[in-house]
C-alpha cells in the first residue's frame, strides 16, 4: 500500500470531519423528527476511564412513533489501541495498529409495510502504518430494503445514489452499486437482503481531500433519496397480512446485521457501546418455518422481481 501525504488527516482534518457528521446528524433527525410531528431522544455518552476504547458520541432515536416504530441515528468517535479484525481482513498491513473512527449510521423502521426500511452509513478511520506513518480511509452508503416495493421507489432511490457520486468518476455508481449488491447479500439464505443502493469501503484513492467530499456527499444526499418515497407510501392503507409479513422481512434485517455486517463485528469487536451498535435492530421481528409465499402474489413479486441484482435505472 503506496502513502502519499494526501492519505494522511491533520488533527484539524479530523475534527472538520467531526463537525460535518455531527451537522450531518442533527440536520437528519430534524426533518424526521417533522415527518413523525414528534421528538428524538438524544442520549450522549462518553467511554469512561480505564476502559479500552475511548471516545464519546450521541445516539438519537425515535421509537413507537405514527410513522416510525423505530428510527435510529447515532454518532460516533473513538480510538482504540489496536484495530478489531472486521477492519484488517482487506489490510494485513494494519493489523494491531492504534486507531481512530468516527462516523453516522442510521437505520428507520416505518410502520406502515409499503414504507421501505432504509439504511445509511457514513465515516472516516484512521490508523498508524507498521512504518509508523499515518493513513485514513472512507465508507459509507445506503441501501433499501422494501417489504412491498415499487419500481418508481427503486428507481428514484438509485438515481440520487448515482447523482451523489457523478463528481468523483463515472465509474463509481456502477461500482459501488455492484459493492452493494455484494455486500447486502444473506449468503446462508441465497438471497438479497433489499434493492440495494452504494456502499463503499477502505476508499482512499482520490486523496484525502476528493475522498472525503465523496463520503460528505453521499451523506448529504441520504434525505433526498429516502424522503420522497416515504411521503409517497406512509398514509397507505394495509392490512394484518401486509404488517405479519413486514415482520417476517425484518428476520431476515437481525438475521443480515448479526451474521454479516462488518460494521455491527467491528462496534462489538473493538468495546463499542452495546446499545448503540444494535439500535440498527427492529423493534419487532418475526420468523416462520419454510414460509413461503402464494404464487402471483405481492408477496412473490418481491421474490421474483425486486430481490434480485438489476439495473434501476
Amino acid at each position: 500500500m503506496s502513502l502519499t501525504p494526501t492519505s494522511v488527516a491533520t488533527p484539524a482534518d479530523v475534527q472538520s470531519v467531526r463537525e460535518f457528521l455531527q451537522g450531518l446528524q442533527n440536520q437528519i433527525t430534524r426533518a424526521i423528527a417533522e415527518i413523525e410531528g414528534g421528538q428524538f431522544l438524544i442520549d450522549p455518552w462518553k467511554k469512561a476511564p480505564g476502559e479500552l476504547l475511548q471516545g464519546d458520541g450521541v445516539t438519537q432515536i425515535l421509537e413507537g412513533g405514527a410513522v416510525f416504530e423505530r428510527a435510529g441515528v447515532g454518532f460516533s468517535h473513538v480510538r482504540g489501541p489496536q484495530l478489531p479484525p472486521s477492519a484488517t481482513q482487506h489490510r494485513p498491513e494494519l493489523a494491531g495498529a492504534p486507531f481512530e473512527a468516527m462516523g453516522v449510521s442510521l437505520v428507520f423502521h416505518p410502520r406502515n409495510p409499503y414504507v421501505p426500511t432504509v439504511h445509511m452509513n457514513v465515516r472516516m478511520l484512521a490508523a498508524k502504518h507498521r512504518n509508523g506513518a499515518p493513513v485514513c480511509w472512507f465508507g459509507g452508503g445506503m441501501d433499501l430494503t422494501p417489504f412491498y416495493p415499487f419500481e418508481e421507489d427503486a428507481k428514484h432511490f438509485h438515481q440520487v445514489c448515482q447523482a451523489s457520486l457523478a463528481d468523483f468518476g463515472d465509474d463509481k455508481y456502477p461500482r459501488f452499486k455492484k459493492w452493494c449488491d455484494e455486500y447486502f447479500f444473506l449468503k446462508h439464505r441465497n438471497e438479497q437482503r433489499g434493492i440495494g443502493g452504494i456502499f463503499f469501503d477502505d476508499f482512499s484513492e482520490l486523496g484525502f481531500e476528493k475522498s472525503r467530499a465523496m463520503m460528505e456527499s453521499v451523506g448529504s444526499t441520504f434525505l433526498a433519496a429516502y424522503l420522497p418515497i416515504v411521503r409517497r407510501r406512509k398514509d397507505m392503507a394495509y392490512g394484518e397480512r401486509e404488517r405479519q409479513f413486514q415482520l417476517y422481512r425484518r428476520g431476515r434485517y437481525v438475521e443480515f446485521n448479526l451474521v454479516w455486517d462488518r460494521g455491527t463485528h467491528f462496534g462489538l469487536q473493538s468495546g463499542g457501546r452495546t446499545e448503540s451498535i444494535l439500535l440498527s435492530m427492529p423493534p419487532l421481528a418475526s420468523w416462520a418455518y419454510q414460509q413461503t409465499a402464494e404464487p402471483g402474489s405481492p408477496e412473490t413479486r418481491l421474490y421474483s422481481d425486486f430481490l434480485i441484482r438489476k439495473d434501476w435505472i
